[in-house]
């Protein structure tokens, strides 16, 4: 286990945006009971729950003062899009990446089997089961909000089917930390290199084969292929690939969200998007796309501190 040191030393030198971010918790926090670390259960001694909440507060505070970019771009965020005073913007952003570091142990936690800890709700689950139950291929649209990746594995059967398109830049710092922390997953993952178009064709053939394709609907890599519209006051740009391949194909469309509350809790909601036509006034792509963000602008204010895009997003 490299030691807290030697794992801070190495993030002095590298880009702090979420990947790097995520690096240095997994590899400070996964030695560690991670149990222990997720609202501590109740069973456990109060002094030990209050150590390990205690830890992980330690590693948020050292995050403020060394992470400079992405702690100005969570309290830009909490200023002029949330319009939060200076006091609440500070509690926000400690419990940003507080959060951050609870949702990152819950992945391995998950992912050792330990779902028995967890407590799950969901919202508009049937109507999800049923366009899932269609005979069409489905396009899922998340956001870098809460902890869309974990669930996965409680779609039982459908999570065979479910494929995940992962930007393989942002994910290639901490896959290996996860994979070594987490059991076989029933989902797969379709990297995108912007340098190739394969994850292209393994999205269409996914969607051919009645699956379910996964996308993160507000990261981008090419910014030549962007859509434009207001989210949450101010213009926001998107990537355009998810939105047109899914007002092309005429496949269904779910907006879903995995978002952490007490106790070890996760709530799942599911949009179901209404069908889309071109019109004069507006493609249809950006008639989606707006569906989206109207959607995730909701999330993001019920969920304000599990917004997790440390880059200035709005520019």
């Amino acid at each position: 286990m490299p030691v807290p040191g030697t794992a801070f030393s190495m993030a002095l030198g590298c880009r702090f945006n979420r990947s790097a971010i995520c690096t240095i918790y997994l590899r400070i926090l996964c030695p560690i009971p991670i149990i222990f670390l997720c609202d501590p259960p109740q069973s456990i001694p109060a002094n030990h729950r209050m150590t390990s909440t205690g830890f992980l507060a330690l590693v948020v505070l050292y995050f403020i003062p060394f992470a400079p970019k992405a702690t100005g771009n969570t309290w830009s965020y909490a200023r002029n899009r949330l319009k939060y005073g200076r006091l609440k913007s500070v509690a926000l952003l400690l419990k940003n990446y507080y959060r951050l570091g609870q949702i990152l142990i819950d992945k391995v936690a998950i992912g050792n089997g330990m779902t028995g800890k967890y407590h799950f709700k969901f919202e508009n689950y049937q109507a999800f089961l049923d366009v899932l139950n269609g005979n069409t291929g489905v396009i899922m649209i998340g956001a870098h909000v809460g902890n869309w990746e974990i669930g996965a594995p409680f779609f039982d059967e459908y999570g065979k089917k479910i494929n995940i398109v992962m930007f393989d830049a942002e994910h290639e710092r901490i896959k290996e930390i996860l994979e070594k922390n987490a059991s076989t997953r029933d989902y797969k993952i379709i990297p995108v290199n912007e340098d190739s178009l394969t994850h292209v064709f393994r999205i269409t053939e996914a969607l051919d084969r009645r699956e379910y394709v996964c996308f993160q609907g507000d990261r981008y890599l090419n910014k030549e292929k962007l859509l434009t519209t207001s989210f949450m006051g101010k213009e926001a740009k998107f990537p355009m690939g998810p939105f047109l391949l899914a007002s092309k194909l005429k496949v269904p469309v779910v907006f879903y969200f995995a978002m952490r509350e007490a106790q070890r809790t996760y709530r799942f909601h599911f949009f179901i998007a209404e069908t889309v036509v071109r019109t004069k006034e507006k493609r249809a792509e950006q008639a989606l796309l707006e569906q989206y963000t109207q959607t995730l602008e909701k999330i993001v204010r019920q969920y304000p501190e599990q917004w997790f895009n440390y880059y200035p997003f709005w520019t």
